[in-house]
């Protein structure tokens, strides 16, 4: 008799949790605003590599309560690997600089959907300070020391210089293409070492490990904290042309009403006290705006220009 009790009070209790489960399963239903199941949200670090996958984590938490869905943050080693990984549907939002951006859409038929936007770097200070505009581009710098001999770009002959991956815009492909048009090819003529992040290619020529690094105007704010003196102690050699904001971009596959309601997501995040946290530690974003694919244009034309540097 005490067993079919048991046995039948068991009955209730499951019968009772499943009942009261089910408003629960119909809420998080009524909840999504996205046909996928999950989203997969990946960065790539441009300077601070060890710390960027806890400031870019609260992100999934902040998208999720937007779409109804689980997002998961991860972090690439690199821009190629993003790009291979959308292609491959693994990633299905990737933050892409331009150079990849482009890749990723011609290849693999990724689309951007936003564009960040940044506080303009006022130049003419010379200290990393910001104006008080949004811009939806920037430029690349080519950092020397303070007393270095290098005084002009021809000067570079023969010199080290830190640059970032060749796919990187301001790391690689914009001061090389802008420096062979003064008449340097410092893929010929220069030795180019490669080191991850812009904040490494700062300390490198701080150190001396360089004579000269190529860096996003300004990353010397990146290793301002723990070097007080790094405007006083280095100079911008040159800088280059304007260069695209980096972008926000979703694999081919995802629907257009999908596409929609991520981008109003990122949108509505990056106006939130904690989704602004995340775009300035992650990558000094001030927000984010709608973006096209024609706004990468430029990209293409430098890439074209790049092949033929030898």
């Amino acid at each position: 008799m005490f067993k079919k009790l048991v046995a039948g009070a068991a009955l209730t209790i499951a019968a009772s949790t499943l009942v009261t489960a089910l408003p629960a399963a119909s809420v998080d239903a009524a909840s999504k605003k996205v046909s996928l199941k999950e989203l997969n949200v990946q960065f790539v670090p441009s300077s601070q590599a060890d710390t960027i996958q806890a400031k870019a984590k609260p992100l999934e938490k902040l998208l999720k309560k937007q779409l109804g869905i689980p997002v998961h943050v991860t972090i690439s080693t690199d821009y190629n690997t993003v790009v291979e990984a959308m292609g491959s549907k693994k990633v299905d939002m990737g933050f892409l600089p331009p150079d990849p951006y482009v890749h990723a859409h011609e290849q693999y038929g990724a689309k951007v959907i936003l564009q960040s936007e940044r506080y303009g770097i006022n130049d003419k200070k010379g200290d990393g300070s910001n104006t008080d505009k949004l811009v939806d581009y920037y430029r690349a710098i080519v950092l020397v020391k303070k007393d270095s001999k290098i005084k002009s770009v021809k000067d570079l002959k023969g010199k080290k210089i830190a640059v970032q991956d060749t796919t990187s815009d301001a790391g690689y492909m914009f001061p090389v293409v802008d420096l062979k048009k003064k008449g340097m090819n410092v893929v010929k003529d220069s030795d180019l070492v490669t080191v991850k992040g812009h904040d490494q290619g700062v300390l490198s020529v701080l150190n001396g490990d360089t004579d000269a690094a190529f860096i996003f105007d300004d990353a010397r704010n990146v290793v301002k904290k723990d070097n007080p003196d790094i405007f006083k102690q280095t100079r911008a050699l040159m800088y280059t042309s304007k260069i695209p904001n980096d972008t926000i971009a979703l694999r081919k596959g995802i629907s257009a009403k999908d596409s929609k309601a991520i981008q109003n997501a990122m949108i509505k995040v990056s106006k939130t006290a904690e989704g602004k946290k995340v775009l300035n530690d992650v990558y000094s974003w001030a927000g984010v705006a709608k973006s096209k694919d024609s706004n990468f244009d430029i990209v293409r034309d430098y890439q074209k220009q790049i092949e033929d540097i030898k």
